[in-house]
């Protein structure tokens, strides 16, 4: 997956080709090639309209790092022309990255679901931003500025999904969202197929469709399904229950809240992210809490350990996150023998480690974990390759753009829609800052935008780069080596060795008589050829330096020259 950076402010004038007379033109700025930032802009008539805009979690080589956002750059002098953003559902991968945005303008109509409403409503208040929005829901139809929109249900992890077809004189565009086509969802809202097929009968000019699960074959089987595995977890643990789930997985904890109610046990949110949100889907009905079920978590305190269960996040391993405070003995609740910890979510690609890093830490303090590797507790909340292929045969899409997923999910979603039919110069695998456009009916490609990594550094936005990451694994991995030199100006030799400073490095063994004389060297080559800026001669002594450290000892520290004038 590439990882590409960008600053704040940097702006970059991309040489596009003019958008033909009445032609749409698609450019994802997030989501291809990649699990997240899904953001997706619609130009049409000199009008901006947004599908998502959300963020994307760190990995562990980007130390630092609190979420990544999609690169706002090529929109950036045209903040005025968007007439709206619009939400296909309430997940971070699609949501998180709203409040960025609004902050450089903050009347931008953002539309959506209650439930997706109310999600980003409560993280915009988080912001202190009191946004523009406008409540939608399946069946109907809104015009934005040039975009004619209309919604259509849609079934995922998460209440309230929306797929939106978006007419215009270039042509019809349907963009699913996440989704999957679970038969029997739990709260009965399926997928609106005879949507897709009326939509298929009218001319899909241009197919945007979720390719998360598209290595998968079959169908993705249904959320009631995972009844049985937490039954047997709640039947089963003597002592506490403590589930871990992402904040937004209402159907999840629903389940969970059920099967706690079943066996007696009286059940505590923890985690501010999960109050919040189940507190939000619970006072707007879309949660069914038992009376009295859900206590504070004070007064688990003089119950026994088997009427108790938690619910709680940290289900990816996010060191912040309560599970995995857990797992560092550094939270109120202490994971002890005879506790189940049940993960009731997928892994994200990249997360891995960390997840059993947890993993492996609860099963040092005794507790038995169930995970999806050992049970199932986890069902997608994607499409698998039956499904995608069953939209492509009743939609018939003249163009296919795969979106939401790395590039093998990207591909394996274009192949299914060519075995479908769609011509193979008509399935695009894009990637972010991809411009294609619609004209007409039918797409091209037609260039590239910047469509970079902008990291979020505890305030910082677009602070971190790329360079500042390297030094920050460079001091982890390597060490960091400070060197004082005390130089004669007029002679350019040392006036006494220099000074060095080593953090990280193990030094015993290290004799630095020889990067000394190195040193001197470099210093002398300098001021044989008239080097006398301080910036350049310090250059000269790192690279001096860095060269005798890995020829003699293979390290590669951070090395920091400092130059003092005698």
């Amino acid at each position: 997956m590439s990882r590409r950076s960008s600053g704040r402010g940097r702006r970059t004038k991309d040489a596009l080709a003019p958008l033909p007379k009445g032609g749409l033109r698609v450019v994802p700025l997030g989501g291809l090639g990649e699990i997240g930032r899904n953001m997706t802009v619609f130009e049409h008539e000199g009008r901006l309209m947004i599908v998502d805009c959300g963020v994307l979690f760190p990995e562990e080589h980007q130390p630092g790092v609190d979420v990544i956002l999609p690169d706002f750059s090529w929109i950036r002098d045209r903040l005025d022309t968007i007439d709206a953003i619009v939400l296909t559902h309430g997940h971070e991968d699609h949501i998180g990255g709203v409040p960025y945005l609004l902050r450089e303008r903050s009347d931008i109509p953002v539309v959506g679901s209650k439930l997706t409403l109310a999600f980003i409503e409560a993280k915009l208040k988080e912001h202190r931003i009191t946004p523009t929005t406008v409540e939608v829901r399946e069946g109907d139809r809104r015009t934005f500025g040039a975009f004619d929109c209309e919604f259509i249900a849609v079934n995922h992890s998460i209440p309230d999904g929306l797929a939106v077809a978006i007419r215009t004189a270039a042509g019809l565009v349907l963009h699913t969202g996440d989704f999957k086509m679970d038969q029997f969802p739990l709260d009965g809202r399926v997928t609106d197929l005879r949507a897709f097929a009326r939509l298929g009968e009218e001319g899909v000019d241009l197919f945007l469709s979720d390719s998360t699960n598209a290595e998968v074959p079959g169908f993705t089987i249904s959320e009631g399904e995972l009844s049985p595995a937490i039954d047997t977890v709640f039947r089963t643990t003597k002592g506490r229950v403590i589930v871990s789930s992402f904040a937004s997985h209402v159907h999840r904890i629903q389940q969970v809240l059920d099967t706690a109610h079943e066996h007696g046990r009286k059940v505590a949110f923890v985690g501010r992210s999960m109050v919040r949100n189940m507190g939000i889907a619970s006072e707007l009905g879309y949660l069914n809490i038992p009376q009295g079920l859900v206590v504070d978590l004070k007064k688990l305190e003089n119950l026994p350990a088997d009427k108790i269960a938690l619910i709680c996040t940290g289900s990816q391993g996010e060191p912040l996150a309560a599970l995995s405070r857990m797992a560092r003995r550094d939270h109120p609740i202490e994971v002890t023998e005879g506790d189940t910890v049940l993960l009731a979510s997928s892994l994200i690609p990249g997360n891995e480690n960390a997840i059993y890093r947890v993993i492996n830490e609860l099963t040092r303090w005794g507790a038995n974990v169930v995970h999806k590797g050992n049970a199932k507790v986890h069902v997608s909340g994607h499409a698998s390759a039956g499904e995608l292929s069953y939209c492509y045969n009743i939609i018939k899409p003249r163009n296919v753009l795969p979106v939401h997923g790395e590039w093998r999910h990207l591909r394996a979603n274009a192949d299914i829609a060519i075995r479908t039919g769609v011509p193979a110069d008509k399935a695009f695998i894009a990637e972010d800052g991809s411009v294609i456009d619609l004209v007409a009916g039918k797409a091209r490609v037609s260039g590239k935008v910047q469509a970079g990594m902008v990291y979020v550094d505890g305030g910082a936005v677009g602070g971190a780069t790329e360079e500042t990451l390297h030094i920050r694994r460079t001091l982890a991995e390597e060490g960091v080596l400070t060197i004082v030199c005390i130089v004669d100006p007029d002679t350019g030799k040392l006036t006494e060795d220099p000074d060095y400073m080593v953090h990280g490095l193990a030094t015993g063994t290290i004799d630095f008589t020889d990067a000394t004389a190195a040193i001197q060297q470099a210093l002398f080559k300098a001021s044989k050829d008239g080097v006398e800026d301080l910036d350049q001669i310090e250059e000269l002594v790192r690279k001096a330096t860095s060269n005798w450290v890995h020829r003699k000892h293979r390290r590669s520290p951070l090395i920091i020259p400092v130059i003092v004038d005698a």
